[in-house]
């Protein structure tokens, strides 16, 4: 089969189309053929070098895909071969087959179309982790969203919308922040014009975020802690801001606050397998019903994903960069 490698880390260049060895489904995994993939921040991280698949991973990138059933590894139940799949990887999206645990699969959908299923794992399953199952968002309150027309934006402020909270974004310029409003956002911040403290407090008559969902760090950390509401919760899953920065405890502590960071790749598989469940029976029928939908900026071949890396790096998509395996 052919996939995207990395010989050598670097600039989008360093994206090879090449031949390798195709991969056999170990045990409770799932041979899948590739139809499509999606481009993550990850994605460009480990193609300059900065991370590494998880041990047993594969070595190609690509963290989410869609396609459909080639054939099933020992000890796999419920799906079977031809069956219109999308799945949550630790590596090895962009290929033409890869390996899954039975686990990370999902249906594809109703009313999806199977490429555009490549959009859903990731942000999915990350916005249902951090902002639900660990942050708890609750109907009534105020969610801020950094990068909201991210891949991670976009699906957040439609989950978030539809249990009945009240949305806040940053994003940068008009055209993003019309696009995150269309989507359902009530606060638009222009991060590059705007303090989004000031303007959260100025919308919230000073009460600030109940919870805020971070992919920047170190650089936010400290008006974030100022950002948030009495008994509100910081989850960061970003640092393109940084890695380190200074916490204010005494403000957290005044605040009754909490902060949490989480990373989705390198977990264990039934805690993923967890979240993949939880996905299924909550974010699904969301889907199903038109009530949140996958948000694609554009679909890019397969072979040429470095073409894809530089849109990402430039900022300038909304929502999902999608790549198209050969027979899609």
């Amino acid at each position: 089969m052919y996939a995207i490698t990395i010989p050598e880390p670097g600039g989008p260049e360093a994206l090879v189309w090449a031949e390798v060895p195709e991969p056999v489904p170990g045990d409770g995994e799932v041979l899948v053929e590739v139809v499509s993939s999606a481009v993550n921040r990850a994605d460009v991280l480990q193609r300059q070098g900065f991370y590494n698949p998880p041990p047993g991973a594969s070595p190609y990138p690509g963290l989410e895909c869609a396609g459909r059933v080639l054939a099933l590894g020992p000890g796999v139940s419920g799906w079977s071969v031809g069956d219109e799949v999308c799945g949550l990887l630790a590596g090895g999206g962009y290929a033409e087959k890869v390996a899954v645990p039975a686990g990370q699969l999902l249906p594809v959908p109703e009313g999806v179309d199977l490429v555009e299923a490549a959009a859903l794992p990731e942000v999915a399953a990350t916005v249902w982790s951090n902002v639900f199952m660990v942050a708890h968002l609750r109907p009534g309150e105020t969610v801020l969203i950094h990068g909201g027309s991210s891949g991670i934006g976009t699906m957040a402020i439609q989950l978030a919308k539809a249990i009945g909270a009240r949305v806040a974004v940053t994003a940068g310029g008009r055209e993003k922040l019309a696009r995150c409003q269309e989507l359902g956002a009530d606060i638009l911040i222009d991060y590059r014009e705007q303090d989004f403290v000031d303007e959260l407090r100025k919308a919230t008559d000073g009460a600030g975020a109940d919870v805020i969902l971070d992919i920047v760090g170190a650089k936010y950390l400290d008006r974030n802690v100022r950002a948030l509401a009495v008994n509100g919760r910081l989850a960061i899953i970003g640092l393109q801001g940084g890695a380190k920065g200074e916490l204010n405890l005494g403000a957290l502590l005044s605040k009754r606050a909490a902060v949490t960071a989480t990373s989705l790749r390198s977990r264990p598989l039934a805690e993923k397998a967890a979240i993949i469940a939880a996905v299924r029976e909550h974010v699904w029928p969301l889907i199903a019903a038109e009530v949140v939908r996958p948000v694609v900026d554009r679909t890019v071949p397969m072979a040429e994903a470095a073409e894809a890396h530089r849109l990402m790096e430039s900022s300038s998509h909304i929502g999902k960069i999608l790549l198209a395996a050969p027979n899609a």
